[in-house]
């Protein structure tokens, strides 16, 4: 069975980290004068002390754990900051029940970016610290929760190498360091630096200082919450959507490679790399593609078709969701296309959600040796990613992991349908919240916000961001009762 005093000890440390985060709002909220002081305060106050309660119950665990318990330890960690990040949003009364405090909250952590607020400006105008939460919270998320702990007190998550393959994304493990918490500190180190040159880069185009901190953290975790209605195309800038469209591509990199490129100055990784040129080749074809249809459909400059047209490949491709226009108005051919790059995602190892581009070329390499076999059916033919072949057992964990996604989103899809919401907001929705997407459906579809779906199909969406983030399985086995069993 689980190891109860372990996983309460871990839980309680990193309650206390997320007390960090509140505290860090709190100061935000005084500097700014704002109204939301104390919900932060009380909060801040009822995470203290169930750390520490938990801490308590846990302090005589041992400190190494079980690769069943990591699963349940990543999982719990996710919902135990969810639920203890909602508390702001209650308090102030800015939302005002838990079902959307949830789902916003969760859309935080897992960088989805769907949001219960419908007008971020004017219910949020005097809640700076509020505001900043949700960036926060993205930022936090974007490279995980329990690695974020890895990489600051390596010692207090034992075996944390079952943690991190229970939060890692991708099916691919790579490693700059022989020490895990080594790793951890360098790609923390390179998601700081990018974080600060977009924040940096995002002032000198014009911003002022608190919205080019939320904009940078959002950005670079390929989030998308904004502190505007209308997004980043609030300031009108092709500078700032050019830097924008920059740092999600940036960001949509496996960040080991950042490392190689950033620290070691080793720039040949970027293009030794096969998912980063599968990666480069869809974001260039695919904006080229969508740039020649706005300017003979819509009537678009070639200069703005082209700008437009790669700020939203990008935006969708590594599940940003942010925009500079109204693409609701696009061709249905430019959304087919958008919706493709939306569920293959950007690549593993990076800040962006969706089905990862290493599985999608693995997918393409699978489906290429299936024909070659029928003409040489005696051939050996791997399946090969950057030059080394696939074991066999990853190509299965591919086509398992491929079936479970479909079945998910057609499943949520049955289950929106079955409750009168119409096919368009089904299929968005779905896509949306596996994927970690966070698409603005009033934008897209028939007239529908996140906020006004019903409190079931929320709950199932804030699961289904979590499964997505988190990368199915490893939520799902907790549901198995095999996994239960003491063996």
């Amino acid at each position: 069975m689980v190891n109860l005093k372990l996983i309460y000890k871990i839980i309680g440390l990193l309650l206390m980290i997320e007390a960090v985060f509140m505290a860090i709002c709190v100061v935000m909220a005084l500097y700014f004068r704002s109204s939301d002081t104390w919900p932060f305060v009380i909060a801040l106050g009822i995470t203290i002390a169930s750390g520490i309660g938990l801490l308590r119950l846990g302090h005589d665990a041992p400190s190494m754990m079980t690769r069943r318990d990591s699963y349940v330890v990543v999982t719990l960690t996710w919902l135990t900051f969810s639920i203890f990040g909602s508390m702001p949003y209650l308090f102030s009364g800015i939302i005002d029940n838990p079902t959307d405090a949830f789902f916003e909250t969760m859309s935080g952590f897992t960088t989805t970016g769907a949001s219960v607020l419908n007008d971020v400006e004017s219910q949020l105008h005097s809640h700076h610290a509020m505001l900043f939460w949700r960036s926060l919270s993205q930022w936090v998320g974007g490279l995980g929760i329990v690695f974020f702990t890895i990489a600051i007190l390596p010692s207090m998550v034992g075996g944390s190498m079952r943690v991190f393959s229970a939060e890692a994304t991708g099916p691919i493990r790579s490693k700059m360091h022989p020490r895990l918490s080594t790793n951890a500190k360098w790609i923390w180190t390179v998601y700081l630096v990018l974080t600060i040159g977009c924040v940096g880069a995002y002032a000198l185009a014009g911003m002022d200082w608190f919205s080019a901190l939320n904009y940078g953290m959002t950005t670079t975790a390929t989030g998308g919450f904004s502190i505007h209605n209308d997004s980043i195309a609030h300031f009108h800038s092709p500078m700032i959507e050019c830097i924008g469209l920059v740092f999600q591509f940036l960001s949509g990199i496996n960040f080991t490679v950042l490392y190689l490129m950033v620290i070691k100055l080793q720039f040949k990784a970027f293009y030794k790399n096969s998912e980063i040129r599968f990666y480069s080749i869809l974001v260039l074809a695919s904006s080229l593609w969508i740039a020649f249809i706005l300017m003979s459909q819509n009537g678009y400059s070639a200069g703005h078709a082209l700008r437009s047209a790669t700020f939203h490949v990008v935006s969708l491709m590594t599940t940003t969701g942010i925009f500079c226009d109204h693409v609701g108005a696009w061709p249905h051919l430019t959304w087919i296309i958008l919706s493709i790059l939306m569920f293959i995602g950007a690549c593993a190892g990076s800040t962006s959600g969706g089905f990862k581009s290493v599985r999608a070329l693995m997918i393409l390499k699978v489906i290429q040796n299936e024909f070659r076999r029928l003409l040489h059916p005696r051939a050996v033919l791997p399946v090969k990613v950057n030059g080394h072949a696939m074991p066999s057992s990853t190509v299965q964990n591919l086509l398992a992991f491929f079936a479970v996604y479909i079945i998910a989103c057609l499943g949520t899809c049955g289950l929106m349908l079955a409750i009168d919401i119409d096919i368009t907001n089904s299929v968005i929705i779905s896509l949306s919240c596996i994927n970690n997407v966070g698409l603005p459906l009033n934008e897209l579809g028939p007239d529908m916000t996140w906020s006004s779906m019903p409190g079931i199909i929320k709950w199932v969406c804030s699961m289904l961001m979590l499964m997505g983030r988190l990368e199915i399985f490893n939520v799902l086995i907790l549901l198995t009762p095999s996994y239960w069993k003491d063996n």
